[in-house]
């Protein structure tokens, strides 16, 4: 029994000594990148064929003239008056060229309608040259196209799931060009840039990277951006080794995220609230209409045309006010007390963003209400 008893007491005394000594930190490279590493947009224009009578009407000239230039270029000499298919659609190919891309890549391509198309399901993308901003050729894309949707009409009724306008072509493109890599420099000095700039943790990153890399020196420039240089020049690949996989622990801004189109309220754990009174009221207002038929009992003498049936609207309002409500909270609570405060009084979603917009106005929310 004395050994059970003085395990169990060691135990006890060890755990928080142990969570005392836990570093709560992510790697570099989790939230930044090095300056000039960025992905690259992509941009194209093409056909997509074997539509099943659900392409572009006559009335987009662009896709009759596409079609007559693709088939020229196979021997087939027509003119945009020979034309008379729904069977074609003229679309925009889009897609996105990684950083240190190389030919021969497989890319994922999005192709959307611009013209009048009902439904690009099951039809098939030609071959497409794919352009960067710079108007060079980056990928040439082709392949059968996925909408995940459809679209059935008949005699003026319809049924649609998901978008049939719009589809995806896995893997539908293949690199032509290396991307350009824009890494300034010779290896020297590279610049860290922040996904989300604060100046408290471009200092940490500064201090983390002289403390860990040896003999480099960090600088934050300003919130979102920190120049490290090395004392003697080397490759760019060793450069950004050295310094993407430093432990970092970022500052948290404090941040409440609303949507209100889906009633989604998102808090971090250091946001918090002064002292407030909050008193939420309840006024309910119904109103019933009954629409009463009067007709005549009877009709004595000669009938006349200005006797006729009358219907007649009887309305009934009703209004209930419940009694107003109130939450106390005191000074440093978090909106996780909050909300289980308001959620106790029965308040719905939508009242506790009402409230989180009030608590904002009397500047009693300490960080910032971003509002979708």
């Amino acid at each position: 029994m004395k050994r059970v008893a003085f395990v169990f007491v060691g135990l006890v005394v060890c755990l928080p000594g142990f969570a005392q000594q836990t570093f709560v930190g992510v790697r570099l490279k989790e939230i930044a990148r090095a300056e000039g590493v960025q992905d690259n947009a992509l941009i194209g224009y093409g056909l997509v064929v074997g539509l099943s009578g659900s392409g572009d009407t006559n009335r987009n000239h662009a896709t009759l003239q596409s079609v007559a230039n693709t088939l020229s270029h196979f021997g087939v000499n027509v003119t945009t008056d020979d034309l008379n298919s729904r069977n074609v659609a003229a679309v925009m190919v889009t897609s996105t060229l990684p950083a240190f891309a190389e030919p021969g890549q497989k890319l994922d391509v999005s192709v959307a309608s611009i013209g009048d198309a009902r439904n690009l399901s099951g039809g098939t993308l030609l071959l497409a040259p794919l352009d960067g901003p710079d108007g060079q050729l980056y990928a040439l894309a082709q392949g059968a196209i996925s909408t995940g949707s459809y679209k059935v009409q008949s005699f003026g009724s319809s049924e649609q799931k998901n978008h049939p306008t719009a589809g995806n072509v896995p893997e539908g493109a293949t690199v032509q060009r290396a991307a350009p890599l824009g890494l300034p420099g010779d290896g020297s000095s590279i610049n860290v840039i922040l996904y989300q700039p604060d100046f408290t943790t471009a200092t940490r990153v500064a201090q983390a990277i002289q403390r860990t890399v040896p003999g480099a020196r960090a600088t934050a420039a300003h919130a979102g951006k920190v120049v490290v240089r090395f004392p003697q020049a080397m490759s760019v690949v060793q450069s950004v080794s050295q310094i993407e996989n430093v432990m970092v622990e970022p500052d948290q801004v404090a941040r409440v995220v609303v949507n209100e189109r889906t009633g989604t309220v998102v808090a971090g754990g250091n946001v918090r609230l002064a002292s407030v009174t909050i008193s939420q009221g309840d006024l309910r207002v119904s109103i019933k209409t009954d629409y009463l038929v009067s007709q005549p009992d009877g009709i004595y003498g000669e009938p006349s045309r200005n006797i006729r049936t009358a219907v007649v609207p009887e309305s009934k309002i009703a209004v209930n006010e419940g009694d107003a409500r109130m939450v106390n909270l005191p000074n440093g609570a978090t909106v996780a007390d909050l909300i289980g405060a308001l959620k106790s009084i029965h308040l719905s979603t939508r009242d506790v963003i009402s409230v989180l917009q009030s608590i904002k106005a009397a500047g009693a929310l300490r960080g910032e209400l971003l509002i979708q």
